[in-house]
């Protein structure tokens, strides 16, 4: 049973079709971590383009679910509530097995460090029980500019 469904999560971040990159959380310890999955399917726009005949899912849009997923992290924070988390970098990036249409993606996301309204979380997308992507992200929190 998962923890926040894709309208919970539509909620909490701005992402809409075709850049929401989550389906569920499945794990949430506020401050901490979380653990999203994304069900990568033959549908995704990306795999028209990210190669006909041989798709694979873009790294940069893996960093974008793992930045999704920290998202999620630090904006149930009740310092955060309200607010948007924007992805300050990208530390340190690997990208260790491909993302293929079928498989099952796995968010890890652990906060290392927060201090006021900056902090950095340590990220694995995995597929079944190996890494697809590791990385450490660095976010920003400000407001939500309603324009």
């Amino acid at each position: 049973m998962s923890v926040l469904e894709a309208s919970e999560i539509m909620q909490l971040i701005p992402n809409r079709y075709p850049i929401l990159f989550m389906d569920r959380v499945d794990e949430l310890n506020p401050g901490e971590s979380i653990v999203v999955t994304k069900n990568v399917t033959i549908n995704e726009s990306f795999f028209q383009g990210h190669f006909p005949g041989n798709p694979v899912m873009p790294g940069v849009l893996i960093i974008e679910a793992l930045a999704q997923a920290a998202s999620i992290l630090i904006l149930k924070s009740e310092k955060f509530a309200g607010k948007t988390a924007y992805l300050g970098a990208i530390k340190d990036a690997k990208f260790r097995k491909i993302v293929r249409p079928g498989d099952v993606l796995k968010l890890h996301v652990q906060m290392v460090k927060q201090r006021s309204n900056m902090g950095t979380v340590s990220c694995q997308a995995m597929v079944g029980d190996k890494a697809a992507c590791t990385t450490d992200l660095t976010f920003i929190v400000g407001a939500t500019d309603s324009k």
